[in-house]
């Protein structure tokens, strides 16, 4: 499902890219792209190709349409579509019998008279103006926060989105509480020159069509595939030990990760045989509580009440078989008798065989200003150096052995090693 306009065609091996931002013919690039795993099947003889098409327009947002004037259409393909008031223009994302199977899921029936018709397909003149209505909304987004700031009205204006025509500006925010907008909806529309829309959006909503990144590196799951808010509590978090900080639990829209829910189902499996965590373990030692557990090795960590420092490592076997006698009204000697001891893996220590760690290895040393002071100091200048030499010359050719004119110089005395007895 690769776009084959961003495949590697040069020399060099660097790709091409279609440039054209999720407008490319082979819709590829699309956010929350549905594959068309039924496009390459032939219908029966006689039956007619499914009439509605499904639509993109900015962003992730999608519609479904009736194809009344029996138009060709092929996913990519750019359309004029209706609306209130004049005509939107839209990129063709999905069609055939997967729209009928898509229009079920999102709850949408196939005889609703809602469903708006595609007039044509786009002209060159209709795309001229679609671009030039996408080209104004930055600049507008940056106005319109200005306008909504200074009527202090305390909301969000996240995005915008420009009909096909150009003829209304849809103005999508955020906000706490309810916004009277009418004094900010007639400043709009006296200086844009446009008839506006304003629709209120949740926060998990302005994640999903603003995209970003996540903290896990890619990119959002609400913007790229994911198409339905569940609720995320702090229950999720609880039954996976994890920390109950908001800072690493939210995400883009300051609400809880939606991946808190990907794995909750396997961790509560693998809690149905466990213990409650508030479990008391009655032995004539003392009361023990539970202080941890491992849910996908099967322990739980057990200490005494008056002893909080010491834990003991339980199975969940040897837990329920303590339980067990503590339901008869009988106590066991203690916890010792049933723990198990856990191996602590050794850690695998960088060995430094090649003596490669310094990162200055390479680095010239940095001379000592001290050495190069005492280096000045014991200099001779040059005459007097040879008449040194000179005079030693003279006396060592009449003395056998020079050593006796130095008595300075101590006698260099090598010893023997002795036997050991």
């Amino acid at each position: 499902m690769a776009c084959t306009n961003c495949s590697t065609g040069t020399k060099d091996g660097t790709p091409r890219g279609c440039k054209n931002n999720g407008t490319c013919g082979t819709d590829s690039c699309n956010k929350l792209t549905v594959f068309d795993w039924l496009g390459n099947m032939n219908l029966p003889t006689g039956e007619a190709p499914f009439d509605c098409v499904e639509i993109r327009f900015k962003n992730g947002r999608k519609e479904f349409y009736r194809n009344t004037e029996k138009l060709t259409l092929s996913i990519g393909d750019v359309v004029a579509t209706e609306a209130s008031p004049g005509h939107d223009v839209g990129i063709v994302t999905l069609t055939g019998e997967l729209v009928r199977i898509q229009m079920k899921k999102k709850g949408v029936s196939l005889t609703s008279p809602d469903i708006l018709k595609i007039y044509r397909k786009a002209s060159q003149k209709d795309i001229d103006i679609w671009k030039d209505a996408r080209d104004k909304e930055e600049p507008m987004k940056v106005k319109a926060r200005e306008i909504a700031i200074a009527l202090k009205l305390q909301m969000k204006i996240s995005d915008i989105e420009f009909q096909g025509d150009g003829s209304k500006a849809i103005f999508y925010y955020t906000a706490e509480d309810r916004v009277d907008f009418r004094q900010l909806i007639k400043e709009f529309a006296q200086v844009f020159k446009a008839r506006i829309e304003m629709k209120q959006v949740g926060f998990r909503q302005e994640a999903a069509r603003l995209g970003g990144i996540g903290s896990c590196g890619r990119e959002l799951c609400c913007s790229t595939w994911l198409t339905d808010f569940r609720s995320v509590n702090t229950s999720a978090a609880r039954y996976q030990q994890l920390s109950l900080n908001p800072q690493k639990l939210a995400g883009q829209c300051g609400k809880l990760k939606c991946c808190l829910n990907y794995e909750l189902d396997t961790y509560l499996d693998a809690l149905k045989d466990f213990p409650d965590f508030e479990t008391k373990l009655h032995t004539e030692k003392g009361d023990a509580i539970c202080q941890k557990q491992d849910i996908f090795k099967g322990l739980m960590w057990f200490a005494y009440t008056d002893n909080f420092a010491n834990w003991h490592v339980l199975k969940i076997e040897q837990i329920k078989e303590i339980m067990a006698q503590n339901k008869e009204k009988k106590r066991v000697s203690s916890l010792e008798d049933f723990a198990i001891e856990i191996l602590v893996e050794q850690e695998a220590n960088f060995n430094n065989a090649m003596g490669q760690e310094s990162l200055t290895r390479f680095d010239q040393p940095k001379k000592s200003k001290n050495k190069n002071k005492n280096r000045n100091k014991n200099k001779i200048t040059a005459p007097n150096a040879l008449q040194g030499q000179n005079q030693n010359k003279n006396q060592n050719q009449g003395n056998p052995n020079p050593n006796q004119n130095q008595p300075n110089r101590r006698p260099i005395i090598i010893k023997k090693n002795e036997d050991k007895k």
